[in-house]
């Protein structure tokens, strides 16, 4: 994980890591649609940002998404944070930048205001839910082509896309975010001086990893 991303964005961002693309090592970050990296000619992470670009509507034709990297990014999305982020294109798409690059995606969706107080645990969880069709949504609510319940994903109704992760386990995840930010105790140290409790969250991702490395091949959603 990047030394800059804060302690609360690494516990989501690992969750998502694992949600997305059914690993919870390095291999995550080397990771295209449907784990059709192996027919690459070389590893996502030794390519620069417009190479992966550019390659990305080939792998739609080939393997019916251009989602890639440990937060699946797709061709359009990182076009579009090439441009906010003011890339030059030139960027190896390293762990690092990728993990940039997540953590740009959970601002977006309001990850601030989550740990803020002034965006609601729904509220998040929804716009996650947007961002990542693997995630459900927390509440029933009205989605992109019909109204879904609570744990459904967000893009139910297309026949496609599914929720690959319990409602619950998200809110036990975001319980552990808020948990995870650096704020100073009575004594005016900071969280990330003191021990580390033990985090929910990896008990939580070691209980899901099995069943969302065979739900990821099993999953008939397709992303473009």
């Amino acid at each position: 994980m990047a030394d800059n991303v804060p302690n609360g964005a690494a516990i989501l961002l690992a969750f998502i890591r694992v949600t997305e693309t059914g690993r919870n090592d390095t291999s995550a970050y080397t990771t295209i649609y449907g784990h059709n990296e192996g027919r690459l000619p070389r590893p996502i992470t030794s390519m620069t940002v417009d190479q992966i670009i550019a390659a990305g509507p080939g792998w739609t034709r080939a393997f019916k998404s251009s989602a890639a990297g440990a937060y699946q990014f797709m061709n359009a999305t990182l076009k579009d944070l090439k441009l906010s982020l003011g890339l030059t294109g030139g960027e190896v798409f390293t762990p690092a930048l990728q993990d940039r690059l997540g953590l740009a995606l959970l601002k977006r969706r309001g990850f601030e205001g989550f740990m803020a107080g002034t965006i609601g645990r729904n509220a998040f969880g929804l716009g996650l839910a947007r961002e990542w069709a693997s995630f459900p949504v927390l509440a029933d609510v009205k989605g992109a082509h019909r109204q879904v319940a609570r744990g459904e994903t967000y893009y139910a109704g297309d026949k496609l896309n599914k929720a690959l992760v319990k409602p619950d386990a998200v809110e036990a995840m975001l319980t552990e975010v808020k948990a995870g930010h650096v704020a100073p105790d009575q004594s005016g140290t900071t969280a990330a001086a003191r021990p580390a409790p033990p985090c929910r969250a990896i008990f939580i991702t070691i209980i899901i990893l099995a069943a969302l490395a065979a739900a990821f091949f099993l999953s008939t959603r397709v992303r473009f």
